[in-house]
């Protein structure tokens, strides 16, 4: 059977509606689910992504954006976790792909992981592009892509380019939007493991939403 057809098939033989509920009012009831708890999810996709089951390079553009169509939120996250198989082939021009992905069906749950685990890796391997596609994004005025402007480097620890950090924060400071406020909180609490000293100087010297600064200085406090 087709890839996607087969994965659709496997899903719908463990569906559970009373779950599905739930995990859709997690949500705000933006998507349909399954009803999969996430150990059952990727038990289910686990011979998808085995080596030897994997579809050829060429064809994941088509598998993933197939994946996204379809209503079923599971969908968006194993096309998350089948791009995650080929962080070692990533190409120049696979980060429109991404973008697809964060600017399409857009919440936390999809958006979080795409930023940390795939653009992340994507511009440790093409850096000449982080300031021309996070610009872009910047300016975007899509909310999504601003919070992966933030976000990308959550995993950098001490290669963190802190001059872009303090760039993007301070053009976003401002907004009142929950999710801008909290990645910028967010990414900021994290580097505290690695340069608390730099972050608590950042938080004293730029006025931050209460929220943004709460979760910078959580680690700390």
């Amino acid at each position: 059977m087709d890839f996607v057809t087969q994965l659709e098939t496997d899903f719908r033989q463990q569906a559970d509606r009373n779950i599905a509920v739930n995990q859709e009012a997690y949500l705000q009831n933006q998507f349909e689910l399954y009803g999969l708890p996430t150990p059952l999810r990727k038990e289910i996709q686990k011979p998808f992504l085995l080596k030897e089951n994997l579809p050829n390079k060429k064809e994941l553009p088509h598998i993933i954006t197939e994946l996204w169509s379809k209503p079923q939120r599971e969908f968006q996250y194993f096309a998350i976790d089948l791009n995650r198989k080929y962080l070692k082939k990533i190409e120049f021009q696979d980060i429109e792909l991404f973008e697809l992905m964060i600017t399409n069906k857009s919440w936390w749950d999809t958006v979080d992981l795409i930023a940390t685990n795939l653009v992340g890796a994507y511009f440790k391997l093409f850096p000449e592009q982080i300031i021309p596609v996070t610009k872009k994004w910047m300016n975007s005025d899509n909310m999504w892509l601003q919070r992966t402007c933030l976000i990308f480097q959550l995993k950098y620890k001490e290669e963190i380019d802190t001059d872009l950090l303090t760039d993007y924060i301070l053009q976003l400071k401002d907004t009142k939007e929950f999710f801008i406020n909290k990645a910028i909180g967010w990414i900021l609490r994290e580097y505290t493991r690695t340069n608390p000293e730099w972050v608590i100087d950042f938080v004293n010297k730029y006025e931050l939403s209460n929220l943004s600064k709460r979760e910078a200085l959580k680690l700390i406090n």
